[in-house]
């Protein structure tokens, strides 16, 4: 059976799910909006390559006409992070290089759904230390999902390595005239202000994991 698209995948993911919390099948409109697709006619067309590959039945008579004819394995929505670290100040965060990654030789991975990756590559996992993005609902002890990047754009939340300082810092980014400015989501916090030269990034923020108590 042919692999499926990480679009099909969470549409398959999503009829599964909505059978097992409602008892009856998704429409096309409730796949549209849980999976975040930009049309009923993308959804429909995914709909017959799932059916022409004996993962659904679709029954054009039958309002919600859709059964289900293979479930996937929880690993399939599932893929492996690198949990390589805690953002914290002291020592720069361990990002491995490209000729490097490996998820295996990590000692601490954790599993997320793949629609939180969407597919992105160089994804690892940082603990956050600390309360200077409260604002953008990141807690201390919760988890960032980082994208391994070197540039970003203003206004995107990234992991920075200060060179001088020898200190690691999330913040939101903006590129200023000479300077780097890096903004805190927390009102009672006040911004940094770096050398261009002095800033490292490590990769962006791409997802959070909420940690509940």
């Amino acid at each position: 059976m042919r692999k499926m698209s990480d679009k099909q995948r969470r549409m398959i993911t999503f009829i599964e799910r909505f059978l097992s919390d409602k008892g009856y099948p998704p429409s096309i409109r409730d796949i549209q909006a849980g999976c975040a697709i930009s049309s009923t006619s993308v959804v429909d067309y995914n709909l017959n390559i799932l059916e022409s590959r004996g993962h659904i039945r679709r029954h054009a008579d039958v309002s919600r006409g859709i059964t289900l004819l293979t479930r996937t394995q929880t690993s399939d929505s599932l893929v492996p992070v690198p949990v390589i670290g805690m953002i914290a100040a002291g020592e720069p965060i361990p990002v491995p290089t490209p000729d490097t990654w490996d998820v295996a030789a990590v000692s601490e991975t954790m599993e997320v759904p793949r629609e939180l990756t969407r597919g992105r590559e160089d994804v690892y996992a940082l603990k956050v230390k600390g309360m200077s993005m409260v604002d953008a609902l990141i807690n201390d002890g919760d988890i960032v999902l980082m994208q391994h990047v070197s540039a970003v754009d203003n206004g995107e939340m990234a992991a920075v390595w200060l060179k001088g300082e020898k200190e690691a810092t999330l913040k939101k980014v903006y590129i200023e005239p000479k300077r780097i400015r890096l903004q805190p989501a927390n009102e009672q916090m006040k911004p940094l202000y770096a050398d261009p030269d002095d800033v490292e990034i490590q990769g962006r923020v791409i997802a959070v994991v909420r940690q509940v108590a």
